[in-house]
């Protein structure tokens, strides 16, 4: 089955690099696309009721970066023809899907059923945008309309006839849209779109709605399944799942024919099918099956084949994913600009001239360091502007720009058009050269947003320590560029000062050093269980560390393995507050001066403090900016923050950081982890240690845990190897 194999795996490609139109053109109302999760229902704070069907700023945001891409995705269209595609695969489509079972099963794969060319559709130009100064920020976008009153109400109804809470009625409705009660009569099971649904839960609602017709191996609710297994995925940040991991997690579920639940998924346009791997083995055959239906291409050196899997996804990170891989692509293609040599060599550093010269040579570029680093691409965007070319640099939150002595900009204020040169006509930055610190926290939508909101022969660098946790979101942007070497990687050579600055970089490769700390830079103190953790960590806070470093209390984060356990972030904060601002919690368990962090969106983190509360919801001074947070949104978008995660602490740092490991926290720990937590404190790290050998075990050991994601061999599919950089 050689030549039909090859064929097999082409039309895959094919399909992979039209996923964009497929997932426009889906029109079939049984089987909705996946959406972006909403955010959990929440409770009011005391005094009030929540309003389920307000959308919050998360939703807003969202919805505004959908748009963008929409248009981007038009703009694009214009230009390269998108192929017609429905929800219901027929055509070339369906044929890939007769492949597919066929692989599976070992039949062979006719190749003429390959061979039809897709039919070619039509699509409307795009609205013109207003024309307007480059310089001119765009207007605030306004939050959608939440969801309408009759949609609620009839969702309501459906909700209670099945058992389930009434309270979902405003998010089930949001999520599914106008025609909500009718798809969730039809269709029981996409109560799991909704987060916090659970199977067991979703399968009770079916039961009660559809009595004796409800069973296992419906298909709906395997479709539903699947969606809810890659969106819990994405959860974890894979952009994607290996179709036998989904298969196993359906059989988990009592699914009594996994595959065949697949391939509807895949029929009925739930998710998307993929196979991303060389065309030919080189120097050996063109591809041999595995027990499980993946492809293996021969290793060049004559090794054993290398799997090639199927993976299936939700439309929304694969549009990312190749969308992301060809703007990323086109940068690389981007010529030198040798006017840049007299600002290299005028460079503050020998680091900050090489990143000069490589960024004036190339369209990407990617430059790795530890905090210290920092100052070469601020050099470079200062050179940028020097030399007349609008740069702007970019960084992950509000905390990483008060570290830099240069204009800044935030990601997320760059993309909403409230920070930064503003956009063109088009859609597209008004900018020459983007530069993007803190790049390890990029997830795929956010990086490929950024990217397809780049000019023509714009630059790129994407800068950050690559030994921290990743992106909260789905994806692992920086990672999979620095491993497809598809252009230059500037390695600093500017260590991060002080014993604090060792005892990171030892851990960055494996080995927890003893370091010398004459000031009493690194100091351990050992605990015996969570108790004494939750104790010592409020001493240190509230008295050791502000009378040996003169800090204020509110100078030291805390930073911990988990929100849960006896030593988590609820515990933790809870002792804290009790002790640096006690009160009774009146504002829906906050008192003014409370110290929170705030989540306006999935994987951006705030800090911040209470200023008031009334029946709009909770005022808070957010590092330095008024933010109301609605009152049916403050549960799920407010937690205390005088102790965080490391991934809600990961870009940020403190004056002194107290990192708090009682002994239930060894499971979470891992070598980024430990890198990233002990490198919060620009001056001081205590480190309250209660997990003995874990530690040192997990930094010798542990590395980061894998992600599934397609960006590496999409963009190394689309630059030949001429490309790649050592």
């Amino acid at each position: 089955m050689g030549p039909a194999f090859s064929a097999f795996r082409r039309s895959i490609r094919s399909r992979n690099s039209r996923c964009a139109a497929n997932s426009a053109a889906a029109s079939d109302t049984s089987a909705p696309p996946p959406v972006p999760p909403a955010p959990a229902a929440p409770s009011a704070p005391a005094g009030g009721t929540g309003g389920g069907a307000e959308v919050s700023e998360a939703a807003a945001e969202l919805a505004a970066q959908r748009e963008l891409r929409e248009r981007i995705e038009r703009r694009k269209a214009e230009k390269a023809g998108p192929i017609a595609a429905g929800a219901k695969l027929s055509g070339q489509a369906a044929d890939l899907l007769a492949a597919v079972r066929a692989v599976e099963s070992g039949a062979p794969v006719d190749p003429a059923l390959l061979s039809r060319p897709a039919p070619g559709r039509a699509t409307a130009p795009a609205p013109a945008a207003p024309a307007r100064s480059p310089a001119q920020a765009p207007a605030p976008r306004p939050a959608p309309a939440g969801a309408a009153p009759g949609t609620v109400s009839g969702v309501r109804a459906v909700l209670a006839e099945g058992g389930a809470p009434e309270a979902l009625a405003g998010q089930v409705a949001t999520v599914l849209g106008e025609r909500a009660a009718d798809a969730l009569r039809e269709d029981p099971w996409q109560l799991l779109a909704v987060p916090g649904v659970r199977p067991e839960q979703a399968d009770g609602f079916a039961r009660a709605l559809l009595g004796a017709a409800c069973g296992p191996g419906d298909e709906r609710r395997a479709a539903a399944l699947v969606g809810w297994l890659l969106e819990r995925a994405a959860l974890q940040g894979h952009t994607a799942l290996e179709a036998s991991s989904v298969r196993r997690a359906l059989a988990e579920h009592a699914v009594p024919e996994p595959d065949e639940a697949v391939e509807h998924a895949v029929a009925a346009g739930a998710v998307l099918l993929f196979q991303d791997g060389p065309e030919e083995g080189p120097g050996g055959p063109e591809g041999a099956e595995t027990e499980d239906g993946a492809s293996q291409d021969a290793d060049p050196a004559g090794a054993a084949p290398v799997p090639v899997p199927f993976l299936l996804g939700l439309d929304r990170y694969a549009l990312a994913e190749e969308s992301l891989a060809d703007g990323l692509a086109r940068l690389v293609k981007t010529g030198p600009d040798a006017s840049w040599e007299e600002a290299a060599t005028a460079a503050p550093s020998s680091s900050a001239a090489e990143l000069i010269r490589a960024a004036s040579g190339h369209g990407l570029v990617l430059h790795t360091g530890g905090e210290a680093a920092r100052a070469e691409p601020a050099a470079l965007a200062e050179a940028a502007r020097a030399l007349g070319v609008r740069a702007v640099l970019a960084v992950h939150g509000e905390n990483g720009r008060g570290r830099l002595d240069t204009e800044a900009v935030t990601v997320a204020g760059l993309l909403a058009g409230t920070e930064g040169p503003g956009r063109d006509e088009d859609g597209r930055f008004a900018l020459g050269l983007l530069v993007v610190l803190d790049a390890p926290q990029l997830d795929v939508e956010t990086a490929a947003l950024l990217v397809e909101s780049l000019p023509d022969g714009a630059r790129l660098v994407l800068s950050g320590d690559p030994g921290v946790l990743w992106s909260a979101g789905a994806g692992r942007v920086f990672a999979d560029l620095l491993a497809a070497r598809v252009c230059p990687q500037i390695a600093s050579r500017t260590p991060d000062p002080g014993p604090v600055g060792e005892l990171v970089s030892g851990i960055g490769v494996g080995e927890l050093n003893q370091v010398e700390a004459p000031g009493r830079e690194v100091v351990i103190v050992p605990v015996r269980d969570a108790g004494e953790a939750v104790h010592r960590t409020v001493q240190l806070v509230a008295e050791s560390v502000p009378r040996a470093f003169g800090t204020a209390a509110g100078e030291t984060q805390v930073i911990t393995v988990g929100h849960g356990g006896a030593a988590g972030t609820r515990a933790l904060n809870t002792a804290l507050k009790q002790r640096l601002n006690p009160g009774p919690g009146r504002f829906g368990g906050f008192d003014p001066g409370d110290r929170i962090a705030y989540a306006p969106s999935p994987g951006r983190t705030l800090q911040g403090a209470v200023v008031s509360a009334d029946q709009d919801g909770l005022r808070l001074d957010c590092e330095g900016g008024e933010v109301m947070v609605p009152r049916e949104r403050v549960e799920s978008a407010v937690r205390h923050g005088w102790a965080l995660t490391a991934h809600q602490a990961a870009g940020m740092r403190w004056p002194a950081a107290v990192v708090v490991l009682p002994g239930d926290a060894a499971q979470g720990l891992s070598r980024p982890w430990v890198y990233t937590a002990f490198g919060r404190g620009e001056r001081h790290l205590s480190v309250v240690h209660g997990v003995d050998q874990a530690l040192p075990h997990a930094v010798a050991t542990i590395p980061s845990q894998e992600r599934t994601t397609r960006l590496r061999p999409l963009i190394e599919g689309l630059l030949t190897p001429a490309a790649q950089h050592p």
